[in-house]
């Protein structure tokens, strides 16, 4: 994990966030409607950002890693990483909170696109600006 360029993992981190945030302010009407939690329109606590900045960082090392360990260098290559890390893992995951947890597809659907957004602009600018 020396090798990673971290300013690229900072960078992915800030991206990951800004994309987002932006993402779920689209769906914000949707969202409200899905779920109790989602109502309101407040901006949320700067603890929350920070640690939504947090969990963004974790996931931009974790991409970073797995860049580096396969050796993905190029855009291609990192986009296809971002697309199958996301089938691999939120789009399993959302399934299975769908299927055993009641969750409302609609509601998996708007996070599915926040995750598939987010692994592959992640997986692009590490697998990029290596």
């Amino acid at each position: 994990m020396a090798d990673l360029n971290y300013l690229a993992v900072a960078v992915a981190a800030v991206a990951a966030l800004i994309v987002s945030f932006a993402w779920y302010s689209v769906f914000a009407a949707q969202l409200a409607a899905l779920h109790d939690a989602y109502a309101g329109t407040e901006r949320p606590p700067a603890w929350k950002i920070l640690v939504e900045l947090v969990r963004c960082l974790v996931l931009a090392v974790v991409m970073a890693g797995f860049v580096e360990r396969m050796d993905i260098d190029g855009w291609p290559d990192a986009v296809l990483f971002g697309l199958v890390a996301w089938v691999g893992f939120p789009v399993v995951l959302w399934t299975g909170a769908v299927i055993w947890e009641n969750v409302p597809r609609k509601l998996a659907a708007v996070h599915l696109g926040d995750w598939l957004l987010k692994l592959v602009l992640v997986a692009f600018i590490v697998g990029v600006w290596r």
